[in-house]
């Protein structure tokens, strides 16, 4: 069963059991074939504009990649290529326009262990790129930079510097998403690393949306005169944008309801008081819930109003159309989905999660699926 909430001017949270005619693709036994080198994208110097309106996906699934070990993140790159982080090992690798695959280097310092390991990746563009990367060491969960050297095709990571670091870190509960928002800013999901009341203590950093300048100090207007932007967070793993500039968060639940947040500032989610709708006027309630069987979701990616969702137990493509408050499934089959962005190409690429030693990988896992945009 799904819980959703239709468009914020109504008040009631409405259950709709999803049913096999609301999915968009049905589960396939063998991965999508391999597409032809991909056009690249020119740079411009300015950014693409944002799009507007509904989306959704349609045409044929193709394969960009396999033979990933424990992806975790996927960012785009200016000549249509791909950088993608491999959680147990710290590599970061590079997808070339041409279809290959080669190492860009290892970030320095990696300590794998349960979900812990090579997280998130972040890209500002530039004169000089940086690459940014949320990772666990021996004591904790951090953020670093490295410069981006050598031409596309040929990069490697510069020497690390260490961004913001002191975020708890366990087993599980690890957060990881890493995103650059419309304002510049760069925004840090954290987990609650196992310690439940930290989430409710706007002093600690377990649990939170971080918002930080650059070079990692506090950014300026955040509410608490820290890094903290939103708390009571049990574990996000998936921010995003709708082109409103409306911020949107994916969170794993315990037992009962995973989230799909808006998220504001200073706002309190509710863990571990509350799991799911509360409607407490002390939390902000999710607008879409699922069972964990469900979703479990980690990465998010926004075209115009709609947000895509990646679950890695419910193992689908999730889409929720934010204008219409629409709730469906437009692609499955592939097992676990770890993260989901916004491609160059007029498409969306979803990245697969089967080798992380919960899954049931094939011999081409995990992959880098292309699925093309349409409009409506």
């Amino acid at each position: 069963m799904t819980w959703f909430r239709m468009p914020r001017a109504a008040a009631a949270v409405i259950a709709v059991a999803v049913v096999a005619s609301g999915c968009a693709a049905s589960p396939t036994a063998e991965p999508p074939p391999p597409t032809s080198p991909r056009p690249t994208s020119e740079p411009t110097g300015t950014a693409t504009p944002p799009r507007s309106g509904s989306w959704t996906t349609g045409g044929a699934a193709n394969t960009l990649v396999g033979g990933l070990a424990a992806p975790w993140s996927v960012v785009p790159l200016p000549d249509g290529g791909a950088l993608i982080s491999e959680r147990d090992s710290g590599i970061v690798r590079e997808l070339t326009t041409d279809g290959s695959l080669r190492t860009a280097g290892t970030v320095p310092g990696v300590v794998s262990g349960g979900e812990s390991g090579l997280h998130g990746l972040a890209l500002l563009d530039g004169e000089t790129p940086w690459l940014y990367a949320y990772h666990g060491t021996a004591d904790d969960n951090r953020v670093v930079r490295m410069a981006l050297t050598g031409p596309a095709g040929a990069l490697t990571l510069g020497d690390v510097e260490v961004v913001y670091d002191g975020i708890p870190r366990a087993s599980t509960h690890n957060g990881g998403r890493i995103a650059f928002g419309p304002d510049d800013l760069l925004y840090v999901a954290t987990g609650d690393a196992q310690n439940r009341d930290a989430a409710q203590n706007v002093d600690a950093l377990g649990g939170k949306i971080l918002r930080l300048t650059p070079e990692g100090d506090a950014a300026p207007g955040n509410p608490f005169e820290s890094a903290v932007w939103s708390y009571g967070h049990r574990n996000v793993q998936g921010i995003a944008w709708t082109s409103d500039g409306t911020m949107w968060a994916s969170e794993f639940g315990q037992n009962t309801w995973d989230e799909l947040n808006v998220i504001e500032p200073g706002a309190n989610y509710g863990w571990p008081v509350v799991e799911g709708v509360a409607e407490d006027s002390r939390f902000i309630d999710p607008v879409v819930v699922w069972s964990p069987s469900e979703s479990s979701p980690s990465g998010i990616a926004a075209v115009g109003e709609t947000v895509f969702v990646a679950g890695l137990r419910g193992e689908r493509l999730w889409r929720w159309d934010a204008a219409s408050g629409t709730l469906d499934t437009v692609f499955s089959g592939q097992g676990r989905l770890r993260d989901v962005i916004e491609g160059p190409d007029e498409s969306l690429w979803v990245l697969t999660n089967n080798t992380d030693g919960r899954g049931a990988p094939r011999p081409e896992d995990d992959l880098l699926v292309r699925l093309p945009l349409a409009a409506g």
